[in-house]
């Protein structure tokens, strides 16, 4: 029998998870829920699924198995907390939640009651980035020089203005960072570590009616030695493609989005010329970059497939549980926080992870 989600939340990001299902042999849509009872009619109307509008009512569903988290950032951890109290699976869109203690008590509360908790990071399932990790953590760039993070988006004061909750410290947990530049952040640790210090400033040039910051740059000195750059804006017309870049002194990794633009090593190796032929010809602009809708549900689609997986005991780890979920989370907090005391910050971390405090 396959698995039954739920979707909680029925906002943009809902129609991804819900077209992610397609194709999944192993997993069903099997209901949705939002506090208007008419757009949960409506998203079972296009998509399937039982509609509801109470969320009590919609977890004690028996048939239910999982649900997805599609709520507002800040508006994660109540109906998490509610669905691993009802014995359901858990998976997060970015971020787990907007603050490391927030992000503490769900990873606690989903231990209590023995459920999967998983945070949604698609970059993560691109096989382009599985081979830029493999080539790091092989050692093929020597030591690690570098590694930078470039997120130079555009979005209009209409996108600010809609729903209420989009660049608020309460519901989106800060700005161009915390909600667009976290998934180049995510990468950034995934790829190459820990951050242990970091020094940053944030602007707001010229949109109206948001809180948080819609431009940033922060310096980065990971637990290796490396240092690095985040750059994160929405204020920058049209909008360019997201860039990583790692660089060592054996070698230089630079991708474009899901395209790798350069892969030089010292000691070239025979499958180096299959990766460049692979992985250079993908697109290299990113329509997302202006258009927040603009991405295909691919990604998402094999994370929910691991999820699955582990959910039925076909597989034993999640690659990115709610444990590696919370890491992007404290490095952008940790960013917060210097820009707010106008200081470098220390960021600690303990060996389980299982620590977020920074000083």
């Amino acid at each position: 029998m396959p698995v039954r989600f739920g979707i909680i939340g029925l906002g943009n990001i809902a129609a991804m998870h819900a077209q992610a299902f397609t194709g999944l042999a192993d997993a069903v849509l099997h209901s949705c829920c939002s506090r208007d009872a008419q757009k949960a009619a409506a998203f079972a109307g296009q998509y399937g699924g039982r509609p509801s509008s109470d969320l009590a009512e919609f977890l004690a569903d028996p048939e239910l198995d999982a649900v997805t988290i599609c709520t507002p950032s800040g508006a994660h951890l109540e109906p998490a907390l509610a669905a691993a109290r009802a014995g359901k699976h858990i998976l997060v869109e970015k971020p787990l939640e907007i603050t490391p203690a927030r992000c503490q008590r769900l990873i606690a509360a989903c231990r209590q009651h023995g459920v999967k908790l998983a945070t949604i990071f698609p970059f993560r399932f691109k096989e382009s980035m599985h081979a830029v990790r493999n080539a790091i953590h092989a050692g093929r760039l020597g030591t690690l020089v570098s590694a930078s993070a470039y997120v130079k988006w555009y979005r209009s004061q209409d996108y600010y203005d809609q729903g209420g909750w989009r660049g608020t410290w309460k519901l989106d947990g800060g700005g161009c960072l915390m909600n667009q530049g976290i998934h180049a952040a995510d990468c950034l640790l995934w790829c190459a570590g820990n951050v242990n210090r970091v020094s940053a400033f944030a602007s707001r040039p010229t949109r109206q009616r948001v809180e948080a910051e819609t431009n940033l740059v922060a310096n980065l000195q990971f637990a290796n030695g490396a240092l690095g750059v985040i750059e994160a804006s929405t204020e920058i017309f049209p909008g360019t493609s997201r860039r990583l870049e790692f660089c060592g002194t054996a070698g230089t990794i630079v991708t474009v989005d899901e395209r790798v633009v350069q892969w030089n090593f010292a000691t070239p190796l025979a499958e180096d010329a299959e990766i460049r032929h692979r992985f250079a010809p993908l697109p290299a602009v990113s329509g997302n970059a202006s258009t927040p809708m603009a991405f295909k549900p691919e990604s998402h689609r094999r994370q929910f497939q691991e999820f699955v997986a582990v959910v039925t005991g076909r597989a034993r780890e999640l690659s990115c549980d709610g444990r590696e979920g919370a890491r992007s989370v404290k490095l952008v907090c940790g960013i917060y926080q210097s820009i707010r005391h106008r200081r470098p910050v220390t960021i600690k971390w303990s060996a389980a992870r299982a620590s977020h405090s920074c000083d």
